[in-house]
């Protein structure tokens, strides 16, 4: 997933918590506000994560295909 939907959504859940905050009409609108606005750093995080993974995949199939070329040129 690109790194621009996590951003968008931590977003969305910052303007929803506000909303909830302000205009919430429940007796426990303000705790599902703070609530709502802890997912934030969590969506971040996870974009962080899923970045990483992607990235630490790509080195680990170049660092093969290097390794496959150098075993094939030991052969020789």
């Amino acid at each position: 997933m690109k790194p621009m939907y996590y951003l968008i959504a931590a977003a969305l859940s910052i303007m929803l918590s506000i909303y909830m905050f302000i205009f919430g009409t429940g007796g426990n609108s303000q705790i599902i506000a703070i609530f709502i606005g802890l997912w934030p750093p969590t969506i971040i995080c996870l974009g962080i994560f899923n970045t990483l993974v992607t990235m630490h995949d790509e080195m680990c199939c170049t660092h093969k295909r290097i390794e496959d070329r150098q075993s094939g040129q030991n052969e020789r």
